[in-house]
């Protein structure tokens, strides 16, 4: 009966998973300490990065975004 399977089709719609961002973007090594290069989450707290864009700064996790000049 296992001959008679046959093997599952890849759908025509899946998407290609991105690679992600490198931490050594969101850091720089300032001595011994590593410093943070984005502003953190007002609402979520220390932690949540608020990601940039080319007009706003906003949080991933709740949504929270400032509008204006890039930050």
């Amino acid at each position: 009966m296992a001959a008679d399977k046959k093997p599952a089709a890849k759908s025509a719609g899946a998407k290609k998973k991105k690679p992600g961002k490198k931490l050594s973007a969101l850091y720089t090594i300032a001595g011994e300490k590593a410093v943070r290069k984005n502003k953190f989450c007002p609402k979520c707290g220390p932690g949540t990065f608020l990601g940039l864009h080319s007009n706003r700064v906003v949080c991933g996790k709740c949504h929270y975004a400032e509008f204006g000049k890039r930050m």
